[in-house]
């Protein structure tokens, strides 16, 4: 569990992330589901994030999806990247290792 002086604020670039998912899928019409929707918002708008936000646990069940076709094509993205940039991706998941660890 995060120590207390953890404010969970997700820093800019995890921020960064979540908006580019949130464009591809508004110009795509495909990524995610309305949760992970809404939790690319939050990450977003950069709000705090409560210690049970189970960033960790979306992230490694999204993983598998790099290895998808057209994973990281901006101009013609899957879905399943889209849903790994609503978890903020490669960012998002070193940030949520180390507030776990923390």
């Amino acid at each position: 569990m995060a120590s207390e002086a953890n404010d969970f604020m997700p820093p800019a670039d995890v921020a960064a992330a979540a908006e580019k998912g949130l464009e591809l899928r508004r110009y795509f019409h495909r990524g995610g589901t309305q949760v992970g929707v809404a939790r690319a918002r939050d990450l977003k708008n950069r709000r705090k994030l409560s210690d049970d936000t189970r960033m960790v646990s979306y992230l490694a069940r999204h993983k598998v999806d790099k290895r998808g076709k057209n994973f990281g094509n901006n101009g013609d993205p899957s879905a399943g990247y889209i849903a790994w940039l609503f978890g903020s991706g490669d960012a998002g998941s070193a940030w949520a290792e180390e507030q776990k660890s923390a």
